[in-house]
């Protein structure tokens, strides 16, 4: 990942708090046949390593799996995408002074290298599953639990899907919210987006553009 130094980050509860804001990741991994990537839901355990771990599962019909368990260390690459705007340059105080300005586009990404295990184990698996529906159900008002479903029926989706774990070897982080930007130009950014009305992410980018400005 290209990463200019002011777009940098690297403290390891900022990282993990994107992965949990949103944690469908994209797995990637390399093939014969060109790279191979699968939108996967991941559970973090922060406190497995330096890095952490993540944890999933795969349909077993899947044959992302199947590639991964035959190259056993190969290194992964997993994605999270986190919130991220188009940013006008008609926000820019640089735009009345000069002109002399372009779009652009806010995100904040974390990338997430390591080798995969492939757990073809069934209770293993159970786990995983209870503890990720845990971990999304738990805000809701009545949360629905795995052993809310008939055990038959679980036992043979569970024979349907393959476990997956990586322990992080390697963490990086992007927060490009304008820090390259004067202080005039970051203030227009703020303004604009807490005005804008067309994303429902604007008014989360301009908290981070706020909170990441670089200094003075």
């Amino acid at each position: 990942m290209y990463q200019p130094p002011h777009f940098i980050e690297t403290d390891r509860d900022t990282l993990h708090a994107l992965i949990r804001a949103h944690p469908l990741g994209l797995l990637i991994s390399a093939s014969p046949d060109g790279p191979t990537a699968d939108s996967v839901p991941l559970l973090l355990d922060s406190e497995i390593g330096a890095n952490g771990r993540l944890r999933a599962h795969l349909s077993r019909a899947n044959p992302h799996w199947k590639l991964i368990a035959a190259q056993p260390d190969m290194p992964v690459l997993v994605v999270f995408q986190g919130v991220n705007t188009y940013i006008t340059p008609s926000w820019y105080a640089a735009k009345r002074e000069t002109g002399k300005v372009v779009p652009t586009w806010n995100y904040v990404v974390v990338q997430a290298h390591g080798r995969v295990r492939v757990i073809d184990d069934a209770e293993w698996i159970a786990r995983q599953v209870s503890d990720l529906t845990a971990f999304h159900e738990a805000a809701r008002p009545q949360p629905w639990s795995v052993s809310d479903a008939p055990a038959p029926f679980l036992a043979a989706q569970i024979r349907g899907i393959v476990g997956i774990e990586m322990e992080i070897a390697e963490l990086h982080g992007k927060w490009k919210v304008s820090q390259n930007r004067p202080a005039a130009d970051r203030a227009g950014v703020i303004a604009g987006l807490e005005q804008d009305r067309t994303d429902r992410s604007s008014h989360e980018m301009a908290r981070l553009v706020r909170s990441f400005g670089r200094p003075e």
